[in-house]
């Protein structure tokens, strides 16, 4: 028997989906469209970590040639995730009124106007920089889960495997070819961190011909989407999946921040422990883009969830036990486990709401609460590590957070749709 599909969460649960509100677009691009379509949703994604990732390698460089605290340094890291949830709510309203496709074109001006300020030798110019790419950053976190549910419905979970996957592309290329461009160019470590700016102006102009290509919009749609969902925040499943979204991104981002240092507190060379955390972003791809592609064929999305959470904690067990000796395996692990939570958080996202509209407030409401909780991340997991005097204490901390992320993944991924009005 097929299954009915979700039914509305927090009312009567029904034997068949609720008639879903009107579509946005008058009709679901084909062919050739959606060809162009998929590939500018490739192309923006891949440009939401390079700009902030590229930092992290050469975070000693700047430093140095600053004059900046390792304090102030960090910064560079947590002031995007707090862009990403501050701005968060931000992004529906954007969509509402320039619409999908100019405020996603807009996303990238601000990414590339962002790169650009960088090239300015100025301290003040970096953070200004930085605060502008995660504006823009934020903006596209929120406006692409629900573009995907509108433009591309029977295809959800290939096309959230294709977003995630590109974003792990975009971070692993950044962790991986910042340093060795600097090097091979003689660039500056303004000028190599303006470089990605580029990928930006790309994606730009192949999304261009999106924001004239668009259908006209029926005008009860019209009328449906000028408003904002209501009583979202009293829906448990929505806080079931921005639950799911803010303990995954804490996990990945405080791994991110401090796995490297762990490894070479364990002996291993500074070089060898950054390739470590490229490494397992290249895992990361596979995993972001098999999770949503496999759920309902092999696996229920709980159960993903369950087995994304329990190769993480595999990872931070081995990190424990032996960090430098088996960190090839345990950095396979973790990337083969993050990159599948963060493909079912953007999934959940997806397939809980019932059309674009609460898609996109959704997502605001998931990624304000989730990124937030992820910016703490990093500098908890430091003061843990400064009070512990070691290791032992940080890697259990994210070990004990790995069963209320898996209880959180069970709950987002019940076939329903959340309560909004």
């Amino acid at each position: 028997m097929p299954d009915p599909g979700p039914a509305v969460a927090d009312g009567p649960i029904t034997t068949a989906p609720p008639r879903p509100a009107a579509p946005e677009s008058a009709t679901v691009p084909t062919g050739r469209r959606a060809l162009y379509l998929a590939l500018g949703v490739v192309l923006l994604a891949l440009n939401l970590r390079p700009a902030l990732v590229a930092v992290s390698p050469l975070a000693g460089t700047i430093r140095d040639d600053s004059g900046m605290s390792a304090a102030a340094t960090s910064l560079l890291t947590a002031l995007p995730l707090l862009c990403f949830g501050l701005l968060a709510p931000v992004a529906p309203r954007l969509g509402r009124r320039l619409g999908m496709e100019r405020s996603l074109l807009g996303t990238m001006a601000l990414i590339g106007a962002g790169t650009a300020l960088r090239l300015v030798d100025s301290v003040a110019a970096l953070f200004a920089g930085t605060v502008v790419i995660g504006a823009g950053i934020a903006v596209a976190n929120v406006l692409l889960p629900g573009l995907i549910k509108r433009d591309f419905p029977a295809r959800a979970g290939l096309m959230t495997g294709l977003y995630s996957m590109s974003l792990f592309g975009g971070a692993a290329l950044a962790a991986g070819v910042t340093v060795p461009v600097q090097r091979a160019a003689g660039l500056s470590w303004q000028a190599t961190l303006a470089c990605w700016g580029a990928l930006a102006v790309v994606a730009l102009v192949c999304w261009l011909p999106q924001v004239g290509a668009r259908t006209r919009v029926p005008a009860g749609a019209a009328d449906a989407a000028a408003h904002p969902v209501r009583g979202l925040w009293r829906s448990p499943l929505a806080w079931q999946v921005t639950g799911y979204m803010g303990l995954q991104s804490l996990s990945y981002y405080a791994a991110a921040a401090w796995l490297p240092t762990v490894l070479k507190d364990a002996g291993m060379p500074a070089g060898d422990a950054g390739w470590m955390l490229s490494y397992s972003s290249l895992l990361g791809i596979a995993g972001s883009f098999l999770a949503p592609v496999i759920v309902g064929r092999r696996l229920r999305a709980g159960t993903l969830a369950a087995v994304s959470a329990l190769l993480c904690a595999a990872a931070f067990a081995g990190l424990l036990a032996a960090p430098a000796g088996g960190a090839y395996a345990w950095m396979t692990l973790l990337g083969l486990g993050q990159g599948g939570a963060i493909s079912l958080a953007l999934l959940f996202i997806v397939e809980r709401a019932p059309d674009a509209r609460h898609t996109a407030q959704l997502s605001s409401m998931a990624q304000c609460f989730g990124y937030i909780l992820a910016a703490t991340g990093p500098a908890v997991l430091g003061a843990v590590h400064d009070t512990a005097g070691g290791w032992t204490v940080p890697l259990t901390v994210l070990l004990v957070l790995l069963v209320p992320q898996i209880a959180a993944g069970f709950g987002a991924a019940r076939p329903l749709h959340v309560a909004g009005r």
